[in-house]
């Protein structure tokens, strides 16, 4: 499907550039579908565009020679990726992989590069990205050195929760094996947590849906 300028403006990356650039980058941008388990970049390969997710989440992962795999981060719609080894002229740091059906959009270096260049909004959109994921970083290496499971658990929830009617809610799907590869634990014992969490009245369970009560912060 082709990409119009009323689908660009709804990007938080682009949302600032005048209706001028909009059109400019039109023919720029390809749109570009991934099915469940895509593999949408792999990490060492060299790096070629920007993607922003439209719909659809995405993780961000890492693995070892034994295929064990640490999550970085889960992506969704209105967030981008790709962006550090465009800066940098570095291969791919980490691997993108669909988690669930996902709609991209796609953006060549050098077209990102001359967007950079010609709209700053853009470009300080870009660098509040990059401070968000490093900050994101410092805490996780934090939460690693200085928290147990449960303390790790509970600031991955909070981290992941929205408010929704006054509560703190995680409505994103989130199996139990993926909360294990974020907090570097195993799936049996972050089962374990979680089941304690909710018997000690810190969470509730509804369906899919996980809603913090406001005590979890102790758990911390």
């Amino acid at each position: 499907m082709p990409v119009s300028a009323a689908l660009l403006k709804t990007v938080p990356l682009f949302a600032t550039l005048p209706d001028e650039q909009l059109r400019a980058l039109l023919p720029s941008v390809a749109r570009r579908s991934a099915p469940r388990g895509a593999l949408v970049i792999a990490a060492g390969a060299p790096t070629d565009s920007l993607y922003i997710v439209v719909t659809g989440r995405l993780k961000v992962m890492m693995s070892d020679a034994d295929g064990k795999e640490v999550i970085l981060a889960i992506l969704g719609p209105g967030e981008f990726f790709g962006e550090m080894g465009l800066i940098d002229d570095h291969p791919r740091s980490a691997s993108v992989v669909a988690m669930e059906p996902c709609e991209l959009l796609a953006l060549s270096a050098r077209d990102f590069r001359r967007a950079l260049a010609e709209n700053f909004d853009m470009a300080m959109a870009v660098m509040k990205g990059l401070v968000r994921r490093l900050r994101e970083a410092d805490r996780k290496i934090s939460s690693l050195a200085l928290l147990d499971v449960y303390g790790r658990v509970a600031r991955l929830l909070l981290d992941m929760a929205e408010e929704v009617d006054g509560q703190k809610v995680v409505t994103r799907r989130l199996p139990k094996q993926d909360i294990a590869k974020m907090v570097g634990a195993s799936r049996e014992m972050v089962s374990r947590v979680m089941k304690d969490l909710q018997a000690g009245g810190y969470i509730e369970m509804r369906g899919a849906t996980i809603v913090l009560r406001d005590t979890i912060a102790r758990a911390e």
